[in-house]
């Protein structure tokens, strides 16, 4: 056989080969489509689980994630921070002055109400 020559002349192995390579192609693009897909959905999932009270606002901040993608960085940190025990112990380090005297005042309270 010579370098010229093209290999699989007259067999049908090419044809073959060609629809393998298409499934392989099809099936590679759809994998990647839904791995994006469930990438972008994080937030929501995420949301739902942990019974998020601002449901509504993580899932239009991920829809509009698809246009502007810092938005969707928004949602991620809206989704995965409790924002009410965040205001809460930021109040208690301002009142208090440090995180340790506040985690002591809050299970003094704890232990005295029990």
């Amino acid at each position: 056989m010579s370098l010229v020559s093209l290999p699989f002349v007259g067999s049908n192995a090419d044809t073959a080969l060609h629809v393998v390579a298409a499934v392989v192609l099809v099936g590679t693009l759809v994998a990647v489509c839904v791995a994006f897909w469930k990438l972008h959905e994080l937030p929501i999932h995420k949301a739902h689980s942990s019974g998020h009270h601002q449901i509504g606002l993580i899932t239009v901040l991920t829809w509009i994630g698809f246009i502007w993608h810092w938005v969707w960085v928004l949602a991620i940190i809206a989704a995965f921070l409790d924002l009410e025990t965040a205001i809460v112990r930021v109040r208690d380090i301002w009142r208090h002055g440090s995180l340790d005297k506040a985690n002591d005042l809050s299970t003094d309270k704890g232990e005295s109400s029990c």
